[in-house]
C-alpha cells in the first residue's frame, strides 16, 4: 500500500505552502497526499445559514486544489477529508488511522475562509502526532531539499531522528548536515554528544547517505541551530520533540516549540518513539 502524507488545510497561505512542500515530498518518497480540513463547530445542533455553509465551501476548494495541483503529483494521487472537532486531534487521528508517513502543516498565513486556525494549532499537532511532522512558514517558497540539518545534543533521544532523516535524504538525494551542539563545558556531556554523533555517522554510512559534520557551542539551542542553518543553507531542520533545555530555553518555552514557532526554515519534528522504524523500510 502506498504511503500517505497528511496536509493540514485551512486554505491559508501557510497551508498552501505546506501543500506544495507535501507534493514535493510525496514525489520523493512515492506517496499519496491527503488534504484534511477540520470544521471546529459541533455537528449536533449546528445550523449554518442558507447563504453560507463552510463545509460546502471547503469541498469546492478541495476540488479546485485537486484540479490545480494534480498534475504536479507524479505517481501518487490526491485524497481529501473533512472532519469535525478539535483541529489538532482530528488531524493527528486521521494520520493515525491511515498510518501516515508524515504530516505537513503551515505555521503562519492569512485566510478569508471561516476562521483561520493553522497557526494556533501547528505546535499542538507536533506535540500530539505519532508520526513525524513538518511545519513551515508561508513567506518562503520551498522547491528543493538538498541539505537536511540534524542537530545532535546530549540526550539519548537525539539519535532517534536519524533513521527517518536517512529515509528522506535517500528519497530526495539530499546531504545530511550533522551538527554536534554543545550547551555545556562539562566533559561528560560533551562526550555524549560526540558519541551520539559518531553513532549517527555509522548509521548514515550503512545506508550510503552523504553527510557533513560540524559543531557549535551555544547557550541557546534554538538560536544556535537556526543561525547555523541559515549560514549553511539548510533546507530542512530535524529535531526531536523531547530535547534538553538550557535555563534560557526553560524561560522561553520548549526547544521544539521555539523551533516550530520561530524557524524561517521548515522543521521536521520526530517524537522519541520506535514506531517510525516501519515507515523507513
Amino acid at each position: 500500500m502506498k504511503k500517505i502524507i497528511i496536509v493540514a488545510m485551512d486554505f491559508s497561505e501557510g497551508a498552501m505552502s505546506a501543500l506544495r512542500f507535501a507534493i514535493h515530498t510525496a514525489n520523493a518518497i512515492d506517496a499519496n497526499v491527503m488534504i484534511v480540513w477540520v470544521d471546529k463547530k459541533k455537528l449536533s445542533g449546528t445550523v449554518y445559514s442558507n447563504a453560507y455553509d463552510p463545509r460546502l465551501e471547503a469541498k469546492k476548494r478541495f476540488e479546485s486544489i485537486v484540479e490545480e495541483f494534480e498534475s504536479q503529483l507524479t505517481g501518487g494521487k490526491f485524497l481529501y477529508k473533512m472532519r469535525n472537532g478539535k483541529v489538532h486531534r482530528e488531524i493527528t487521528n486521521q494520520a493515525k488511522y491511515h498510518d501516515a508517513a508524515l504530516i505537513v502543516a503551515g505555521t503562519h498565513g492569512t485566510s478569508g475562509f471561516d476562521e483561520f486556525w493553522m497557526g494556533s494549532n501547528a505546535y499542538k499537532i507536533v506535540a500530539n502526532a505519532e508520526c513525524p511532522v513538518i511545519t513551515m512558514r508561508s513567506d518562503e517558497v520551498y522547491t528543493k531539499i538538498e541539505n537536511i540539518l540534524v542537530p545532535i545534543d546530549s540526550t539519548r533521544e537525539t539519535r532517534q531522528k536519524v533513521p527517518f532523516v536517512a529515509y528522506l535524504a535517500k528519497g530526495f538525494g539530499a546531504t545530511v548536515q550533522l551538527l554536534s551542539v554543545y550547551t555545556s563545558k562539562v566533559k561528560s556531556l560533551r562526550n555524549f554528544v560526540d558519541e551520539y554523533t559518531d553513532q549517527a555517522t555509522k548509521f548514515l554510512d550503512e545506508y550510503d547517505i552523504d553527510y557533513t559534520i560540524d559543531s557549535i557551542d551555544t547557550d541557546s539551542v534554538t538560536k544556535g541551530t537556526i543561525e547555523f542553518a541559515q549560514e549553511n543553507e539548510a533546507d530542512l531542520i530535524c529535531i526531536m520533540t523531547d530535547q534538553e533545555s538550557s535555563p534560557m530555553n526553560l524561560i522561553l518555552g520548549t526547544y521544539a516549540q521555539q523551533m516550530v514557532n520561530h524557524s524561517p526554515i521548515p522543521i521536521l519534528s520526530v517524537r522519541s518513539k520506535s514506531i517510525y522504524d516501519h515507515q523507513t523500510k
